[in-house]
């Protein structure tokens, strides 16, 4: 079991920036492949970034350039940095914590990007 606690969200100008940090408790941290995920309002929940063990990134297209996931496996700790804010970013972050047997989550932090 993986317990995920997000916290870093909040209300920001269009253009600005944020760091979103996600700790993890209980199972070992270093062995999941960690991502953050977003969800809109009356939109499907999706991919925002990913990071390996071994730290192979992955992005989406919407936030290459702007949003950079990086983890801390001795703090147990994935973070997200967000530039360039705008406001098709505001959405409720998910942290998740997965391989090929389990998948956990967060219970989510609010970015609200105004214009």
């Amino acid at each position: 079991q993986v317990q995920l606690v997000e916290s870093g969200g909040g209300l920001v100008q269009s253009g600005g920036s944020l760091r979103l940090s996600c700790v993890a408790s209980g199972s070992s941290f270093s062995i999941y492949v960690m991502g953050w995920y977003r969800q809109a309002p009356g939109k499907q929940r999706e991919l925002v970034a990913t990071i390996t063990r071994f730290g192979s990134l992955n992005y989406a297209d919407s936030v290459k350039g702007r949003f950079t996931i990086s983890r801390d496996n001795a703090k147990n700790t994935v973070y997200l940095k967000m530039n360039m804010l705008k406001p098709e970013d505001t959405a409720v972050y998910y942290c998740k914590a997965f391989n090929n047997e389990y998948a956990y989550w967060g219970q989510g932090t609010q970015v609200t990007v105004s214009s």
